[in-house]
């Protein structure tokens, strides 16, 4: 029989997750799962949260978020303490394993520390996700999936209840942006290989979401429009204001030529005319080209928390409306229609 909480309910019992995705006949069971569902939810919810903020703007910042903010700056200092070592390949430098051996070993400490006193149990959970979503130590690669393992850790703490509702801003300006400049100082610093990378045709070699939960934030009182975001003098005013325009920054920093060669469909997105419509047609696209993959959803890990089970028959996917600031907006002041000046340069935060 289970235990009992202190409120009488039957106390939940967390598990260590498992990846149950084994074969492409699988990936039927995985799109019609409570977690696909609740995925797109998330992202979804998130969008909207996210409509007209801007990065530096001042948020309430819960303990649980705080304390993960300060697990992320720990890593960052492991990663300090891991130079790269000299070696004659060029990409793939394997002092990140080291680096990784070090996060994991403290990762269920940083975890557990976080979560508040009556889910410190859920660590074991959460932790499988937190471990996953700064790269493979064997291939010492980052992509996609890895990405997808931290917005599944982010999806935990809300399922929870380690994080409410409300924190949905902070979460995604404060603790998701750290993790996302930690994710690129990991992949500069070790000079990771792109997992599953379509080259030129692909969003982005490492990152999805930041694009998505980016071109959100422009949807409302957006200092500019979708056609001007390749242009230097917007990328230096914006890149550690806006989401969207930092992603787009760091690939002028890590790659040559022109943009319209390398990064293709970012280039045909700037044609797009509206914010809103990049952004759904973004989360479209996340469908098609993670979501669908099994080289991808394979390596997912489902639990307790996240689940494969069916949702009920006739559930529709979730999409955010977008362009509009209904409830935010009598909870909080619109931000200014310009962001203070930008910092000195230097590359978001690298």
């Amino acid at each position: 029989m289970a235990e009992s909480g202190a409120d009488g309910e039957p106390k939940r019992e967390f598990v260590v997750p498992e990846k149950l995705i084994k074969s492409p006949m699988d990936m039927e069971l995985w799109q019609m799962s409570e977690c696909y569902y609740d995925l797109l939810g998330f992202i979804s919810s998130m969008s909207v949260a996210l409509q007209g903020t801007r990065n530096s703007q001042e948020v309430a910042i819960p303990p649980v978020v705080e304390k993960l903010m300060q697990a992320l700056d720990r890593l960052e200092q492991l990663a300090i303490e891991t130079p790269p070592i000299d070696q004659p390949a060029r990409f793939g430098n394997v002092a990140f394993k080291s680096w990784f051996q070090k996060m994991q070993s403290e990762s269920m400490q940083l975890v557990s520390d976080a979560l508040p006193d009556t889910l410190k149990d859920a660590a074991k959970e959460l932790c499988v996700y937190f471990v996953d979503c700064f790269g493979n130590p064997t291939r010492i690669d980052y992509g996609t999936g890895h990405e997808l393992a931290f917005v599944m850790f982010l999806m935990c703490l809300f399922k929870t209840g380690a994080v409410e509702r409300k924190d949905e801003v902070a979460v995604g300006l404060k603790l998701f942006q750290k993790y996302i400049i930690l994710a690129r100082k990991l992949q500069v610093t070790y000079r990771m290989e792109p997992a599953g990378s379509h080259g030129v045709w692909s969003l982005d070699d490492f990152q999805f979401v930041p694009f998505i939960w980016g071109s959100a934030q422009l949807a409302v009182n957006s200092p500019i429009e979708p056609a001007q975001f390749v242009e230097e003098k917007w990328i230096t005013k914006y890149k550690k204001e806006l989401m969207f325009v930092g992603c787009i920054d760091y690939i002028q920093q890590v790659k040559t030529g022109h943009f319209a060669e390398h990064s293709n469909q970012l280039w045909s997105i700037s044609a797009v005319p509206q914010w809103s419509k990049i952004c759904t047609g973004l989360i479209k696209m996340y469908q098609k080209e993670v979501l669908s993959k099994f080289p991808v959803i394979q390596h997912v890990y489902f639990g307790s928390i996240l689940t494969l089970k069916t949702v009920k028959p006739g559930t529709m996917l979730p999409s955010p409306r977008l362009g509009m600031l209904p409830r935010q907006q009598q909870q909080r002041p619109a931000p200014p229609a310009v962001p203070p000046p930008p910092a000195l340069p230097g590359g978001d935060g690298m």
